[in-house]
């Protein structure tokens, strides 16, 4: 069965370790698709929730998976998060087709293009990382009892529903949140002369041009693989959202646009080229905006 070549793909908000995460159908995601780069923005792991007796074997999978893929030709860049923040007193970690760190930047043909996970914006994580813990529970067992829901309701023959995002949609301050979070990190962007930002973080997958009165920026969010079960794709110059549950075809890996959510292109990449490989290099040790 034939993969779809990508030249890049930015995954996040795995949480493997946790009851909510869908490592299965993230596995038959990368055993879909066959990328030049892959970008683990972020919580791929979840040390925060992770329970010495739940670690399944799909989990296992998809470490087994991501290793042999940097092990090939793809390389595979892991962009540290808040839930597996254990993993910054290692960095920069440098091996043959794996590098971690905090953040990273892309030349695409002159695009500039910055990606990170995005807690660093994010004030309840920063200031009360305990209370930031303790939601996370709570959030994690939303999942689970909205998992259960869901097994019954396809038992009936009934549509899935999503629990977190009806508490999300009926409550304002989660909607100024993320309202805040887009127009922080796209300022940021701004001022430091980006082209597009990539974060991932609140699990909300996005691809919009946003506008300041310094100018404007393609703000993008690969989401999650815990409700949305998204990523961010960039092939023949252009940026597109994938959702699992709608894109994934096992009969149709070879088709290279299963939907039309794309961005304006990224600059014109020469045939027979790949030039992402330049990749810049910041001050990845520490957040330094």
């Amino acid at each position: 069965m034939a993969k779809r070549k990508l030249d890049i793909c930015v995954v996040s908000d795995l949480h493997l370790g946790t009851y909510g995460s869908h490592a299965g159908e993230f596995l038959e995601y990368l055993n879909s698709i066959d990328p030049k780069i892959l970008i683990l923005n972020g919580d791929i792991f979840d040390a925060w929730q992770f329970r010495k007796n739940y670690f399944p074997k799909d989990h296992i999978d998809v470490l087994r998976k991501l290793l042999n893929l940097a092990k090939s030709k793809t390389k595979v860049y892991y962009i540290v998060g808040n839930h597996d923040e254990f993993l910054r007193k290692y960095i920069p970690v440098r091996l043959e087709h794996l590098y971690i760190d905090n953040k990273l930047v892309l030349d695409v043909n002159g695009q500039k293009i910055w990606v990170f996970h995005g807690d660093v914006f994010d004030l309840s994580v920063q200031c009360s990382k305990w209370l930031a813990k303790m939601g996370g529970k709570g959030y994690d067992y939303l999942i689970r009892f909205n998992r259960m829901i869901n097994h019954l309701l396809l038992k009936f023959n009934q549509p899935k529903m999503s629990l977190s995002a009806k508490v999300k949609s009926g409550v304002k301050r989660a909607s100024k949140y993320i309202n805040d979070f887009e127009e922080i990190a796209a300022e940021e962007a701004i001022k430091k002369k980006y082209d597009y930002v990539i974060c991932g973080h609140i699990h909300q997958p996005q691809i919009r041009k946003m506008t300041t009165r310094q100018g404007s920026v393609i703000y993008m969010n690969s989401g999650d693989w815990v409700e949305n079960l998204s990523a961010l794709e960039f092939n023949d110059n252009k940026w597109k959202l994938y959702h699992h549950e709608t894109d994934y075809a096992p009969s149709q890996h070879n088709d290279p646009n299963p939907s039309d959510n794309t961005t304006p292109t990224a600059g014109q990449v020469p045939d027979g080229k790949h030039s992402l490989e330049s990749v810049l290099t910041e001050n990845f040790s520490s957040y330094v905006f």
